[in-house]
């Protein structure tokens, strides 16, 4: 057993009315990466982002809306953190260090597939 959690970043952008952009952050933890797939995938989940054009602007150039790592130190979770990650991945992709669900990683730092 691990005592490793996964830290989920979202980072997107909302506007009401469309065209007055503002980012919308999100910062959670969660037990293990299967849970936040399972959740991220499940049918309530998807139907938000079904119609998310509703509340949410389309991206005009490539965006990166999320990233994930894993974590020993719950307490050292921090929005510094989280884009310090995220601004590692748009450097350079996906890493142990941070990655997406299309390229994942373990806890051990292996890729795996995550379902």
């Amino acid at each position: 057993m691990t005592d490793l959690r996964i830290v989920f970043f979202i980072f997107a952008f909302v506007g009401v009315p469309k065209g007055d952009r503002s980012p919308v952050l999100t910062l959670t933890v969660w037990k293990s990466l299967q849970s936040l797939y399972r959740f991220t995938y499940s049918n309530q989940y998807r139907q938000a982002m079904r119609d998310r054009s509703k509340w949410m602007e389309p991206y005009q150039e490539k965006h990166l809306s999320y990233v994930m790592w894993w974590t020993g130190k719950v307490k050292d979770v921090s929005w510094q953190e989280a884009f310090k990650r995220y601004n590692y991945y748009l450097q350079h992709g996906p890493t142990s260090f941070t990655f997406d669900f299309k390229q994942a990683f373990d806890e051990q730092g292996e890729t795996c597939v995550v379902k």
